[in-house]
């Protein structure tokens, strides 16, 4: 079983275990070359050592974290998304639409903006 796994398995209501099943096998998918990896408890992607996108649970929404540049660039899509954020996430509640798209969007940014990126952190 890989980290992944145990960490949905430690999700104990089913509607949130399934929501953040659908959104990690999303991005599995549509970047299957990210590595997947938990860290401080949290299921995130990186690429070639560096970070990604990271989410967390919390008792009302899903956190996810792309870091801080990438939710100053996409702050009209969030918005529109009708999602609400800080400087380095945003909330996806839990009975909120996943917008698929921008997450799509929102990691290729990433990819790209740090492809020659050798730390973990901007």
């Amino acid at each position: 079983m890989n980290d992944f796994q145990m960490y949905i398995n430690s999700i104990g209501d089913p509607d949130k275990k399934e929501r953040m099943k659908s959104i990690l096998d999303y991005i599995k998918r549509t970047f299957p070359q990210l590595k997947e990896e938990i860290k401080w408890n949290q299921p995130m992607f990186t690429d070639h050592g560096t970070f990604i996108i990271g989410f967390s649970i919390a008792k009302a929404h899903i956190a996810v974290a792309p870091e801080a540049i990438v939710i100053k660039h996409f702050e009209k899509e969030i918005e529109e998304a009708g999602y609400s954020r800080s400087k380095g996430l945003f909330r996806i509640k839990w009975n909120d639409r996943v917008d698929y798209d921008l997450l799509q969007k929102m990691i290729a940014y990433n990819i790209e903006n740090k492809k020659d990126m050798m730390k973990f952190w901007r």
